[in-house]
């Protein structure tokens, strides 16, 4: 089944007006994937200043607009695509100074990562910027372990700046007059860091393993304070407004020897603690079933303290991710969000007295901002039409409300809410040759698997097809994300959205798949049953993918290849391994090949049925089926990737070798897995272009092992 949705978007007519393009008929991958990518979004607390980061062309720089113009403008000075990150933005609440993380986690090693190859040692750091006169300065260094680790605070009184580093809590000055020290000396993983009202003491998660503990770190005292120790883990403090109690999630302590296959419930409890006597209570606590595991993709966004004395927090009781209040007393929790759709982004309003969210409620392939009471009531929306709309945020005052937003045609932009709709901000930063009127709007499109299940997806038809084309199927990373009928409000799928236009824009059909796994479907879809390495069942949505764009009239049914990175470099090699026959050719950006890498872990061993799992994870991988793997491939990794280990590739080439099979290689050393150079992305997907081009179209034979040339530029045919 096809669905068109034609009507007209304010988003798009309003950014047509403002954004020069090129005449039809050609356009380059660097200019759809030029625009600066905004993130981050950050308000002061006294006024109306707004900041955000912009990823221009890999140059990573702050910018703040002010209220009531929002005339934007670049605070900090970076002018290279050298592979620092910029993380953990931050505002003080007079709005003069901003801060933020430069550089990435650490590996295994201990390593920050360098795309650059350079033979200074990079480190990740803590820096701040005044923003009226640019003046920076070094606060400390970071280095945390693990991918988003990043989570700087900011003291109520705007004076201090703690963050987490190398397992302990750390503190500096904003003025930058004495170096960053150490807080804490506590055994465990010291992270999750919360400034209580007064600025006096910071709440904390001390994980310890198979446990984990909230403390109390107090100025002025010698010791940490743990409430209500027990051995399960507890996590996600928030302080009350008067800084008396603090709300915590608390789950069971990590069981040994537990089965594999089966899927575990995870539930969990709200607990509420009196600061003073350090006792707590349990004030709520979830099912015991697969809906009553905590919701890890919005837990910790969702969870606040707000006026009346209550807690919001989410839950996937009904089987959607949705958010309820409770009384801190306990009782009736009282569902704030109901409706068969996922909430995603979750933003508490100045005042406290309502939650702003995006959710895809009503539109289910777009994603729109809400406004509730805390108390309850009928959701309202902020933001509708056929743009996206992420991110939401108001200002400190409570007078603006902000988000970030996208179109069909449209890349990401900050932008104001009014009762007029949505107000572009930087409107001067956006590329003047921005193909925007050589986009094509994606359809959405909605099809079965074999075993029943909707799928769906994002169809891109090539402006003025005649005849069959090669069509080309696209399959997210993650797996729990979801790609909509626009650009992306993640970098990653901002530029793979870009990519998946710029196919198109060859003359390949392409098809953007929402397979099983993926969210904002509700539960039981994120969490299907046989998926992954106990059984890869989301496999049949990628062959009724293929299926159906052999229906259509516009596309060659020998002529389907397919692509995608992580996750979905993980379907694409299990497409070309078991299916040759149906698919043609595929692209393989840092995939998963070997399930059973994944559960060699000492603990993971120790299970009643680490062997049996260890079958059924090699069955659901690539590696099981490279006898039958006939069709060429693109291979591209980065041998620093953080969440795919390298090997994986290296691995897959020697098994792709032995059988003869044609396989290009695209290798970007000391890369990670989400690349950091922006000629990072452009190599690799000007390689994929012209990898399809020369397999597809041209129908060209591949030589086993052949390095790939990047500078190559595909043919517009």
């Amino acid at each position: 089944m096809l669905r068109n949705r034609v009507s007209p978007s304010a988003l798009a007519c309003l950014l047509l007006l403002l954004i020069a393009s090129p005449a039809r008929g050609r356009y380059t991958l660097e200019q759809v994937m030029s625009s600066p990518f905004p993130s981050q979004l950050v308000a002061a607390k006294n006024g109306g200043r707004l900041a955000w980061v912009f990823n221009k062309r890999g140059v990573r720089n702050v910018w703040v607009a002010d209220a009531p113009e929002f005339r934007a403008r670049q605070v900090t000075q970076y002018t290279d695509d050298d592979g620092v990150e910029m993380s953990s933005l931050r505002i003080t609440p007079d709005g003069q100074t901003v801060i933020f993380a430069r550089g990435s986690e650490t590996n295994s090693a201990g390593d920050v990562a360098d795309p650059t190859s350079s033979v200074q040692q990079p480190r990740q750091e803590v820096w701040a910027v005044d923003v009226e006169t640019s003046r920076s300065r070094l606060l400390g260094e970071m280095g945390c372990g693990h991918e988003g680790c990043e989570d700087i605070q900011i003291s109520p009184e705007g004076l201090f700046a703690v963050w987490s580093a190398r397992q302990q809590l750390w503190i500096a000055p904003i003025s930058g007059a004495t170096p960053a020290h150490r807080l804490t000396y506590a055994r465990g993983d010291n992270a999750q860091p919360k400034w209580s009202p007064d600025g006096k003491q910071i709440a904390f998660v001390s994980d310890r393993g198979d446990h984990s503990f909230i403390g109390i770190y107090s100025f002025g005292r010698d010791t940490v304070r743990f409430l209500a120790p027990s051995v399960d883990r507890d996590s996600f403090p928030r302080w009350s407004l008067d800084g008396r109690q603090i709300v915590f999630i608390r789950a069971p302590g990590l069981k040994l020897k537990q089965p594999l296959i089966p899927i575990t419930p995870v539930p969990w409890a709200l607990w509420v603690a009196d600061v003073t006597a350090g006792n707590a209570r349990k004030i709520w606590q979830s099912t015991t079933d697969e809906n009553g595991s905590l919701p890890r993709l919005t837990a910790d966004a969702s969870l606040r303290f707000v006026v009346g004395n209550r807690i919001v927090f989410a839950s996937e009781q009904n089987g959607w991710n949705h958010l309820y209040s409770i009384a801190v007393t306990g009782g009736a929790a009282v569902a704030l969000t109901p409706g068969n759709f996922d909430v995603k982004d979750v933003t508490l309003s100045a005042d406290k007295t309502s939650i702003v969210y995006s959710s895809n409620q009503d539109d289910t392939d777009r994603r729109h901002i809400w406004r509730v009471p805390v108390t309850g009531g009928k959701p309202q929306p902020l933001t509708m039409g056929e743009g996206i709309e992420w991110e939401p945020l108001e200002s400190g005052d409570g007078t603006y409300v902000f988000c970030l937003a996208s179109g069909a045609t449209i890349p990401a932009m900050p932008y104001r809410i009014t009762n007029k709709g949505l107000e572009i901000i930087a409107r001067e930063t956006l590329p003047s040759d921005f193909p925007s009127a050589e986009l094509v709007p994606p359809k959405q499109v909605i099809f079965d698997s074999a075993d029943g299940i909707s799928i769906h997806g994002q169809l891109f038809v090539p402006r003025g097809r005649p005849a069959a084309a090669p069509a080309v199927i696209f399959l997210h990373g993650g797996p729990i994300r979801q790609m909509m009928l626009g650009f992306h409000p993640r970098g990653y799928y901002h530029y793979a959205y870009a990519e998946n236009q710029y196919l198109a824009s060859l003359g390949f059909v392409v098809l953007s798949v929402n397979y099983r796994r993926g969210i904002m479907y509700g539960r039981a879809f994120r969490e299907a049953a046989n998926a992954g390495w106990r059984g890869a069942s989301e496999y049949k949505d990628v062959v009724a993918a293929a299926k159906y764009l052999q229906s259509l009239p516009i596309v060659d049914p020998h002529k389907i290849g397919l692509w995608g990175g992580s996750y979905g470099g993980f379907l694409t090699a299990l497409a070309l391994a078991r299916n040759s026959d149906l698919f043609a050719a595929g692209v393989d950006l840092h995939g998963v090949h070997d399930w059973p890498a994944f559960l060699r872990r000492p603990e993971l061993q120790a299970a009643p049925d680490a062997a049996e799992a260890a079958k059924l994870a090699f069955e659901s991988s690539p590696d099981a089926s490279i006898v039958t793997w006939r069709s060429p491939v693109l291979l591209i990794h980065g041998d620093d990737d953080r969440n795919v280990a390298f090997n994986q590739t290296v691995d897959l080439v020697q098994r792709l070798r032995e059988q003869h099979v044609p396989f290009e290689q695209l290798i970007f050393p000391d890369e990670i897995h989400s690349f950091l150079l922006w000629r990072s992305w452009i190599k690799a997907y000007s390689a994929t272009a012209d990898f399809f081009e020369r397999t597809l179209k041209r129908g060209e034979k591949i030589a086993t092992g052949e390095q790939v040339d990047s500078t190559r530029s595909p043919d517009i045919k």
